[in-house]
């Protein structure tokens, strides 16, 4: 595949790396001659200097014989206006933009984005897709990461195993035979920096974390039998009032949910602004590294605190001073990969990645085959992926065992017709099955070409 990506920042330089290291065909256009340099000595693509909206410039990363562009800059009016370039000049077939201001995106706009108008594909919101993810794990107490596929009725978590965790130690075989009716499968084991798809006779160890696709009416018992019966959030504190957090605040009172929100923002026009915006969230103005605020936001009580500002060091220091203070947990927001391998010594019990989200989404339209959904685990180690098979595709009519999957890929979950179906070795795929595989980087490819559409489809 031939991508020519306007923007060689973080999500970026991400999407890059991902698609080169597939051997993709990729062109990265950016104003920043530090960034495209980068780009040049340390991926397999190409790098050039120049304005991402501009004709020459797309034409020479070679627009015309380009399949998909995606736009990723810092504005959206850039990404925009590349977009209607790509298709007017080069007709170039997909065209993906990342779009931040939400004032584009309101539902009596929505013909903007349309062929007649402006031809964008397919539209990326980073605050949308994060808020939705904070949302999702506020809603998944002790999972480290969560994400759902097949119509919401299946959930991939990432779960910590601590010493008391009543599950390691115990081969997987021997783990299914004691819970025959949970409908669960442990797909991935994180075991320091080594990422595994582990066999029946593995086990896991404390310290390790495992990923899990499960039925979602399953998961709080999956948690509980790996050690996290923790209760839901009804007190909740947000540090950083910006997109992000007031937009987890404002679903939170717009989906009626019972949890007591207290925001702390450190720009007092922001504050006063959320704050006649919010009806039933009670806005702080200051910082959330300010014990004596943290203190009047009842921090001491709290269940959780979701540190959510702009500045990763803020965000990492509230949520350790939060559980000094005695707020039951913590979730934090951060873009800096450096920072995430600290999170476990410092106490922070979960932390979302922006730029892994967006890079998730884009992904989804960028795999071949009827792929459905995508979420990128670790930096890129793995991905869970959701396929949708159809009469042509090789997996199916034939019994799970006898596949010869490779090793480095496992299917997690079945969904047929609205029910949950456990992957055994029996099982056969039929053509309109959604199927959740967990897959580490290097066999992407084959799961692609599992859920490839034949010319026979045609």
């Amino acid at each position: 595949m031939r991508v020519v990506i306007c923007g060689a920042g973080q999500v970026g330089y991400g999407i890059a790396e991902r698609l080169a290291s597939e051997r993709n065909d990729v062109s990265v256009i950016d104003t920043s001659p530090t960034l495209v340099q980068a780009i040049r000595e340390n991926l397999d693509a190409r790098g050039f200097i120049g304005h991402g909206a501009h004709p020459e410039i797309l034409a020479e990363a070679g627009a015309e014989q380009a399949d998909m562009l995606i736009a990723v800059t810092l504005h959206d009016e850039v990404n925009m206006v590349a977009c209607q370039v790509a298709h007017s000049l080069f007709n170039i077939p997909t065209k993906i933009a990342r779009i931040r201001a939400q004032s584009y995106l309101q539902s009596h706009w929505q013909d903007l984005f349309s062929t007649d108008n402006m031809p964008i594909d397919v539209i990326i919101s980073p605050e949308v897709e994060v808020g939705e993810m904070v949302l999702r794990r506020i809603a998944l107490p002790g999972a480290m990461d969560a994400v759902r596929f097949a119509d919401n009725s299946t959930a991939m978590v990432a779960i910590e195993c601590r010493d008391d965790c009543p599950v390691v130690n115990t081969p997987l075989g021997q783990l299914t035979d004691l819970f025959p009716d949970l409908s669960a499968t442990v797909v991935g084991i994180l075991r320091g920096t080594n990422l595994f798809i582990p066999g029946s006779g593995d086990q896991m160890v404390a310290g390790d974390v495992a990923y899990v696709v499960v039925e979602r009416t399953h998961v709080k018992r999956t948690l509980g039998l790996f050690g996290h019966a923790e209760p839901e959030a009804t007190r909740i504190v947000i540090v950083g009032g910006g997109n992000i957090g007031y937009y987890v605040a404002r679903e939170m009172e717009r989906r009626d949910l019972r949890a007591k929100l207290r925001v702390i923002e450190a720009n007092h026009d922001r504050a006063v602004s959320i704050a006649d915006t919010l009806k039933r969230t009670i806005v702080l103005h200051g910082s959330g590294l300010d014990q004596g605020l943290l203190s009047e936001a009842d921090i001491e009580t709290s269940d959780l605190l979701v540190a959510l500002t702009n500045d990763d060091k803020v965000n990492v220091l509230s949520s350790v001073m939060a559980k000094r203070l005695g707020c039951y947990g913590n979730l934090a927001l951060l873009n800096n990969q450096d920072f995430q391998g600290l999170t476990r010594p410092l106490g922070i019990d979960a932390f979302i990645n922006p730029r892994s989200v967006t890079i998730s989404r884009v992904l989804q339209h960028v795999r071949r085959g009827r792929i459905r959904a995508v979420h990128s685990i670790q930096n890129g180690l793995a991905e869970a992926i959701e396929a949708e098979a159809l009469e042509t595709s090789p997996i199916v009519g034939t019994p799970i065992k006898e596949l010869n999957l490779p090793e480095d890929l496992r299917i997690g979950a079945v969904y047929r017709e609205g029910k949950f179906l456990k992957p055994t070795g029996n099982l056969k795929i039929r053509a309109r099955d959604r199927v959740v595989i967990f897959a580490k980087a290097g066999a992407v490819r084959q799961v692609e070409q599992m859920f490839r559409v034949s010319l026979e489809f045609f």
